[in-house]
């Protein structure tokens, strides 16, 4: 009995690690379609909301959909870490239409965190996320578009999807899916507490 409890959380875990949303009739691209340095494309042309130690030198990219419920789990996952790492949040529509209007919300949003924080928390309770007007502003609109031609031409097929640079090796990492907050750590190459 006990062996069966012990379990059902590991495996909800490793659950959770692969879990991601992809759009319907998505497939993964080859690798002949990434850009040669995908971190600093990303860096470059994703735009997006910062969050966490804004002087942080390890800058970690998420690309998620508003309409994900993985990228909802990474963000909570993500909010211990936010004193030692800096964030940036790159949202894409891939999902539905409600990606590019929640999208738009939060790319123009005074205070983005706060609203983030508001839509994960909906979106989890199974309330669909922030209600965001369909009137999209020509250049927010653009932009999503660019983050969604950006994620497309890395050749990942669902989100989220993080970009960063390992803080003990230094290397270009790169995951699909949620971690919960001890494997980000990891994953991010950061000290354990």
């Amino acid at each position: 009995m006990k062996l069966k409890t012990l379990a059902l959380p590991l495996l909800a875990a490793l659950a959770l690690t692969l879990a991601g949303c992809s759009p319907q009739g998505a497939t993964d691209k080859s690798a002949a379609t990434q850009p040669a340095q995908p971190y600093e494309a990303v860096a470059a042309q994703g735009k997006g909301f910062t969050v966490g130690a804004m002087m942080s030198a390890n800058t970690v990219y998420v690309m998620f959909d508003p309409q994900c419920p993985h990228c909802g789990h990474l963000w909570e996952a993500s909010v211990p870490l936010h004193n030692k790492v800096k964030f940036v949040w790159i949202p894409v529509a891939i999902m539905n239409a409600q990606s590019t209007s929640q999208g738009a919300a939060l790319l123009s949003a005074a205070n983005p965190v706060a609203l983030m924080s508001e839509h994960e928390k909906s979106l989890l309770a199974g309330t669909g996320g922030i209600s965001a007007s369909s009137s999209v502003a020509p250049d927010i609109a653009q932009a999503l578009k660019t983050n969604t031609a950006l994620f497309n031409s890395l050749g990942v097929s669902s989100v989220p999807y993080i970009i960063a640079k390992n803080s003990s090796t230094g290397q270009v990492v790169t995951n699909n899916g949620a971690l919960d907050t001890p494997a980000l750590t990891r994953f991010l190459g950061l000290p354990t507490p």
